[in-house]
């Protein structure tokens, strides 16, 4: 598989959202948000999703100029519809008018309905603990539903990612960002195209059967995705469509057929700042010694805790190069041709 520094990949992906009529500044937010992803280890939200997303431009459910249309100002709380433009343009701009919210009443509540691909919730979680500020975060995927609720015959619910951020002093702040799935559904599509299986207890085949051949998530007839932690992952998916879509006013995956290209996304965010609330006086001094008490669980101290994945595959890929895999290389490729 082909290896790639962060540089490069950088202006490739921004080459072919210029050949595809994007401008140069959405086409520079997408492109580093996408290598981002990568750098920290999260191949599934990385560059190997440009192809689906000229796709969705192509088809018309991405719309490449769309910016965040502000639908409600109530001081703390804001609403915006992310009109289907790039996930990563919109929600950038949502969340940023809510740190500024959040600095000057000490939280908001964001509300960004109808987004494109968001990509990896934790960005948008550590744009917010830049800013010194707390977050939580709950999305929802509108495409074909492909995780089964718990004890359910059925696939109802998207991969519905939950995300919570807390900045820490002089460090890399604590982000827990996870799909209530057993894994993201991209995930299995980077093992399809690695010729790989998954492990036991991820999915189903088509009658509810355990398996583990990622072609149940990739081609018909379909099998799904289990949640997490039996009834609580599906609980929570339950949640952040009831406050990622429903409460945003997006649309829930009640009404997706799965026909389109777009991947649609509505998320709830809510901002802290920490320094207007009754622990502030201990705060930052709990958090470090908190983090070192419960890394001393082994006795290196060197337990992960949550966004230390990210980091030290950052740190990794920064200087080793990112590996595509043969198949999303090839996809990129084809685009060269396509757009010439």
């Amino acid at each position: 598989m082909p290896v790639f520094s962060h540089h490069y990949l950088r202006s490739y992906l921004r080459e072919r959202l210029a050949e595809a009529a994007v401008d140069a500044g959405p086409a520079g937010v997408v492109a580093d948000n996408l290598v981002e992803s990568s750098l920290k280890g999260h191949d599934s939200h990385g560059v190997s999703m440009l192809p689906r997303y000229l796709a969705a431009i192509d088809e018309g459910a991405l719309n490449p100029h769309a910016e965040a249309e502000k639908t409600l100002d109530a001081g703390p709380m804001l609403a915006f519809s992310g009109q289907h433009g790039f996930g990563q343009v919109v929600a950038r701009q949502a969340v940023a008018q809510g740190i500024e919210r959040a600095q000057t009443h000490g939280v908001a509540v964001i509300s960004l309905s109808e987004a494109h691909h968001l990509g990896r919730i934790g960005a948008w979680a550590e744009q917010a603990a830049q800013a010194g500020l707390v977050s939580l975060h709950f999305a929802n995927v509108y495409t074909r539903p492909i995780v089964m609720p718990w004890q359910g015959q059925q696939p109802r619910f998207g991969t519905n990612p939950f995300c919570v951020g807390v900045p820490v002093v002089d460090a890399a702040p604590v982000v827990l960002d996870f799909a209530t799935s057993v894994i993201a559904g991209n995930k299995a599509r980077i093992a399809w195209n690695e010729g790989r299986e998954l492990p036991p207890g991820q999915i189903v085949d088509d009658q509810g059967q355990p398996a583990v051949d990622p072609r149940w998530l990739m081609e018909a007839p379909f099998g799904a995705l289990l949640a997490f932690g039996q009834h609580k992952g599906s609980g929570l998916a339950l949640v952040c469509s009831l406050l990622g879509a429903a409460l945003t006013g997006g649309r829930t995956e009640r009404t997706a057929d799965g026909k389109s290209k777009g991947i649609i996304n509505s998320m709830l965010s809510v901002l802290i700042d920490p320094a207007r609330l009754g622990g502030a006086d201990s705060y930052q001094q709990e958090i470090p010694a908190l983090l070192d008490w419960v890394r001393q669980s082994r006795p290196q101290g060197d337990l992960l805790l949550p966004g230390d994945p990210e980091q030290r595959a950052y740190a990794y890929r920064m200087e080793h190069g990112i590996t595509v895999d043969d198949t999303s290389w090839g996809q990129l490729q084809a685009l060269e041709k396509q757009y010439a």
